[in-house]
């Protein structure tokens, strides 16, 4: 059965420049330069579809690298979104059968960002990646509820990328080690995906599901540590005045990937809170780095082969629009 994996990154030289331009560069960004991370991402031809190859990956939906153009001024930020989604339309044209992609947008600039949304949808993007916060304002801001009812009009999943905590947030919980571990902790090891779960629970308790319930959002790393702790989340639902409860809103407008982490610990608890439906493979390459037999010994734990080609091609395919 096919293999579609729709969290793989690229970066472009552009939007990295522009980054270690600003007067306080995000410092996630020297994830891009451990090993030989940045000419994988630089990557976007036969070295990459090699290592897909190797996997066992018949297609990359690819998703520019955190922290995208997030932390541009507006001006720059809408730009680069640009210059990234006719980029990344043209490595599709290229290359039809092997990948699809997800729009960059200019969310430092709020009035744009449907406009551009749109603009990409219309060369053929798939969905879009954007990150829980832009400067100071969150996702869940009024401002953007323009972009989300462009999302759901134009069937445009939202995936929702990790970041870097803002600076009062990291001064607060995640320093007092070598800058190494500080910046480990503020990431991949806590931070980062912490800071994703509140997001995506401020936008189920902003209502943004009851005005747009065709709305769909995607989370990695097995729901961000939200799967987890749903139980007591549902009880926000009365205080929130919600329609419903908030592991409903998780099973109907949320897909979960597995963003390389295969344990089948957490595709067992994940299967218990929502449904295979629910669940895609991604890899979150080059970052993680799966073999093709670590995937085949992955996929062997679900129980059947209809469940196995849901999570391996299926979702991916009818939320994306992935033609066979």
């Amino acid at each position: 059965m096919p293999l579609i994996a729709i969290e793989e990154h690229w970066i472009m030289p552009d939007v990295t420049s522009a980054l270690r331009a600003e007067p306080q560069p995000d410092e996630s960004l020297a994830f891009h330069e451990v090993g030989d991370n940045r000419e994988r991402l630089e990557d976007l031809g036969a070295g990459r579809i090699a290592a897909m190859d190797a996997q066992g990956i018949d297609m990359s939906v690819l998703a520019l690298a955190p922290p995208g153009v997030q932390p541009l001024p507006p001006g720059k930020a809408l730009a680069l979104s640009r210059a990234a989604n006719d980029m990344a339309a043209a490595v599709v044209a290229r290359h039809p059968a092997r990948f699809r992609a997800l729009s960059t947008l200019p969310m430092s600039s709020p009035k744009d960002v449907a406009g551009e949304l749109e603009r990409a949808a219309g060369m053929g993007h798939a969905g879009t990646m954007v990150h829980g916060r832009s400067g100071d304002l969150f996702l869940d801001d009024p401002a953007y509820d323009d972009f989300f009812s462009a999302a759901a009009e134009l069937g445009q999943p939202v995936f929702i990328h990790p970041q870097l905590p803002s600076t009062a947030v990291r001064d607060a919980s995640y320093r007092g080690f070598d800058p190494m571990t500080d910046l480990a902790l503020a990431t991949f090891g806590w931070g980062w995906h912490l800071d994703t779960a509140t997001a995506a629970l401020r936008l189920v308790l902003r209502g943004t599901f009851d005005r747009h319930p065709d709305l769909q959002v995607v989370l990695g790393h097995w729901g961000e540590m939200l799967l987890f702790w749903l139980d007591r989340a549902d009880g926000l639902s009365r205080i929130a005045g919600l329609e419903r409860s908030v592991s409903d809103y998780i099973r109907s407008n949320f897909y979960i990937t597995s963003s390389g982490m295969l344990n089948p610990a957490l595709l067992q608890h994940a299967l218990s809170v929502t449904t295979v439906d629910r669940l895609i493979f991604s890899t979150d390459y080059p970052f993680q780095r799966p073999t093709r037999k670590e995937i085949d010994s992955f996929l062997s734990h679900f129980s059947s082969d209809a469940e196995r080609e849901r999570f391996s091609s299926a979702n991916a395919a009818s939320l994306y629009g992935i033609a066979s």
